[in-house]
Formats: structure tokens, sequence, C-alpha cells
């Protein structure tokens, strides 16, 4: 199986470089808020935006060369926003976990964790400004005014219960592809790509993303996946993600009032969860979801094709491959 250790060989060190350019770059003052940045900072995940802006920086300069300084913060100014964002999220969505570890709200309480997640935000764009590589700082920004769309779309779509295909889609873009499109799109041009490349990589990085996410969906319905979350986790948050749309798609209006109804049960219902899964096990959501997916990442690879070989390359091909194949 793929690791994403062997992805990130090709840019080892530019991801050590980067990660000593956020050491130098994102400190606070103060006791409080240094130990609720350096806890979050020390959970920050996969680093799967770092690693795919290096390796499309990478996959762009002449000759494979680093980026240096303007990669570094190309990947700082994506990282941040997602790490804030995930802060935020947790606070809106009341969770005590975050990869098996204590979220910063359930550690910190809430009003603290939106506190950490605005200086997160404030911090990055400072030293984004401070640079002065404008282009960088205004490519990667505008993508917090996307996030929050997303973020505001599904809460809008989980109360009325009102989820089609289209929102369903134009949220995961919104709240997923949309930074990781930035991230491969930003490493494009922190190297001084030609506009048609950077654009290229960002369609690359948003076909990459949906398939993230679609995967992600996936595996919280799946017992055996190790993500840090409780199995079925979006049923018991009321959430209507690709799986479970698939079968109300396929239904009639009886049916799916009944599936309705069921999933406003699951917050406080063990029983209406195990139910829910079942259907959606059953009448084919998982499996229509993974050909989703698929679909998305024989885009992203077919994208790779107008590259020359190269390690990039061949690391951004296994990165797709990892997508499909994870469990956590």
């Amino acid at each position: 199986m793929i690791t994403l250790e062997s992805i990130r060989k090709p840019v080892e060190q530019d991801l050590q470089a980067f990660d000593e350019f956020v050491a130098r770059n994102i400190k606070a003052e103060g006791a409080l808020l240094s130990d609720m940045l350096q806890y979050a900072l020390s959970s920050r995940g996969k680093g799967i935006r770092p690693t795919v802006v290096m390796l499309a920086a990478a996959l762009n300069a002449p000759g494979g060369t680093s980026g240096g300084q303007r990669s570094c913060l190309a990947a700082m100014l994506v990282e941040m926003i997602h790490v804030a964002s995930l802060i935020h999220d947790d606070v809106i969505d009341e969770s005590d976990t975050r990869r098996g570890k204590p979220s910063v709200n359930a550690r910190w309480q809430s009003h603290r964790a939106v506190l950490l997640g605005d200086y997160i935000l404030a911090k990055n764009l400072a030293v984004g400004m401070s640079s002065g590589q404008f282009d960088l700082v205004t490519h990667v920004c505008n993508a917090m005014a996307t996030l929050c769309e997303g973020e505001a779309l599904q809460s809008d779509c989980m109360s009325k219960h009102t989820m089609t295909r289209r929102d369903y889609l134009d949220i995961i873009y919104k709240k997923t592809a949309c930074l990781i499109a930035v991230s491969a799109s930003a490493g494009a041009l922190s190297v001084g790509a030609p506009r048609e490349k950077v654009s290229l990589m960002h369609r690359f990085g948003e076909a990459v993303g949906m398939a993230f996410q679609i995967q992600d969906d996936i595996l919280d319905y799946t017992r055996t996946a190790h993500t840090g979350k409780p199995t079925n986790n979006d049923l018991r948050e009321g959430k209507i993600t690709l799986p479970l749309l698939v079968v109300l798609e396929r239904v009639d209006d009886r049916r799916r009032k009944e599936l309705l109804d069921l999933l406003a049960r699951c917050a406080g219902d063990e029983a209406a969860v195990e139910t829910l899964q079942q259907v959606v096990e059953r009448e084919g959501g998982l499996s229509f979801a993974a050909e989703v997916m698929q679909d998305y990442l024989k885009r992203a690879v077919h994208m790779l094709s107008e590259f020359e070989p190269s390690e990039a390359r061949t690391a951004l091909v296994n990165l797709c491959a990892y997508i499909a194949e994870r469990d956590r």
C-alpha cells in the first residue's frame, strides 16, 4: 500500500523547511495563547495541503528545483487557513475530539477556541502581507470566504433537510476541495509557472479534493476505518453526505420521509444510527460513492499527463492512489 511517507519523499527537505518556517512565523505572546497554539499546530494531521504545495512547486519548477521561501510561504498560508477552519468547525459541531485527541474547544472551551482560530488567521495574513508576496497572499486568502460559504450552505441544508446532489458537491468543493485546489495552484504560482499551468494545477487539486472528501464520507460509514472519530458520526450530526444522498435519490417520497425521520432520531438513538447505516450499505450508497470518487481521481491523474515524467509527478499520481486506498 502506498504511504504518505513515500509520497512526501521527493520534497522531504522542502517540507522540513516548511515546518521550520511555520515555527519561526506562527508564534503567540502569553502562556495561554501559546499553549493553545502549540497544541493545535502539533496535531495538524496528514499534512496533505503542504505536501501538495511542494509537489506542485517541484512539478512546475525548472529542473524540479525547490521553490524556497515562496513555496514555504504558500504552504503556510494554505495550512494555517486549514488549521483555523478545523478549530472553528469543531466549535460549530460541538465536537469533543479531533484525530483521536481532545479538540481545542473541549480542552479550553469554545470561546477560547474561536479566539485561537481568529488569531491563527490574523497572524497568517500578517506574515503574508509583510512578506510582500502579494500574488500568493491574494491567490490563497480568497479561499477563506469560500470556506465560510460552504459552512453556511451545509448548515442551511442540514436544518431544512433539502440536500441535493448539486448542494452536496458545492459544499464539499467549498469546504474541502477549494483549499486543496489552491494548494496545487499556489505551489505552481510560487515557482513562476505560466498562467495555464497554474490553472491546470488548480483543476487537478480540485479533483483530488473532491475525491478526498467523498472518501472521508465513505469512511464515516466504515466500521474498520481509523479516522479518530466514531463510526457514523455524520449520521449523529444529521449530515446528509453522498452515500445517504444516493439512497434518498433512488427511493419514493414515502420512503424518503421515513429515512429522513430516521436521520432526525440519530442524534440520541443508536438503534436509528445502526438501522440507517445498514440501509445505506445494503442499498448501494457506499459503492456508488466510491465510483464517483474514482472518477474524480481518474480525471486528476489524466491532468498530470500534461507534465513530463518526474519524481514529483509520480508522487502526485501515488497521492491519488493513496486517497482511494486510505482508511484514516
